[in-house]
């Protein structure tokens, strides 16, 4: 069957093994000096692991893989401990994976494994989780009212430049001479209310996403690019809270030590509400 399925990219991992005890599924191990997936049986597709590689050499792909089997992870995931268990079962519940989850439950119940439902249910999303895909419903939580009068005229953009993905962009474009870039996460824009005013007025702007876009190698050169031959003066890295987000900071980091130019790299962490929670220069 073809379904997702995570893919290490062999010439960028360097074998750190920070990725292995993040899949809580053991379907990676570290097999001479490198990170390897030794089971489709073992990878659910979703993710976990990517946030946790500092060299991006994790990504998604899709393509023909046994079926995931949730009854065999439980199996192979028994022996590792009660915390182990807990953490595997709150990944898939952060992933609103529930017919996965109930057979976990299921299996450990026809095994006289006792785990409360209701802790796997009611618990914070953990460390090791993917929280960058998890389901968050902000509808729950009160909005603060703007009264905007829809007779106002509409609040102009800030926006200098198209195209504005990262992929699309051409580095040596004029607006890139000389200019004060942003490069932000794809989702950062829709978290904050004020983004154009705050991040993007005065800035040419590219957008990419580290966990889903594919040959971010070509994002490394193109920002290195910029920086050496358009010669940009800055880059604010403007990200999202999650920890897959931290590839993008990474990326910049590795373009300017490639390009030979230090120019000023600022990082700004974001809420999944759009409040700024960190924020300083690299």
């Amino acid at each position: 069957m073809k379904r997702k399925i995570i893919q290490i990219d062999e010439e960028k991992c360097t074998g750190c093994g920070l990725c292995i005890p993040n899949c809580h599924e053991g379907a990676m191990q570290l097999i001479d000096g490198k990170a390897r997936l030794i089971s489709d049986l073992f990878c659910d597709g979703l993710g976990a692991c990517i946030g946790h590689c500092p060299e991006g050499a994790i990504e998604i792909i899709e393509r023909e893989a046994e079926p995931y089997d949730e009854r065999k992870v439980m199996e192979a995931m028994i022996p590792k401990g009660r915390n182990t268990i807990m953490a595997h079962l709150d990944h898939l519940r952060d992933h609103n994976e529930t017919e996965f989850l109930q057979q976990a439950i299921n299996y450990l119940k026809e095994n006289n494994i006792m785990i409360n439902p209701e802790k796997i249910t009611d618990a914070p999303h953990g460390e090791c989780g993917c929280p960058g895909s998890a389901a968050r419903d902000f509808n729950a939580e009160p909005a603060v009212e703007t009264h905007r009068n829809a007779s106002l005229p509409a609040v102009p953009s800030q926006l200098r430049q198209w195209p504005v993905q990262l992929h699309l962009l051409n580095p040596q474009a004029s607006y890139f001479k000389n200019a004060d870039v942003l490069l932000a996460a794809d989702c950062a824009a829709f978290a904050m209310g004020n983004f154009h005013d705050r991040f993007l007025k005065g800035k040419s702007l590219a957008i990419a996403c580290p966990k889903l876009d594919s040959n971010k190698e070509s994002y490394i050169q193109k920002l290195s690019s910029m920086i050496a031959d358009t010669k940009i003066n800055s880059l604010t890295v403007v990200m999202m809270e999650v920890p897959c987000c931290g590839g993008l900071l990474h990326m910049a980091q590795t373009a300017r030590s490639n390009s030979g130019r230090n120019i000023p790299i600022k990082q700004t962490i974001v809420s999944l509400q759009g409040e700024v929670i960190e924020e300083e220069w690299t």
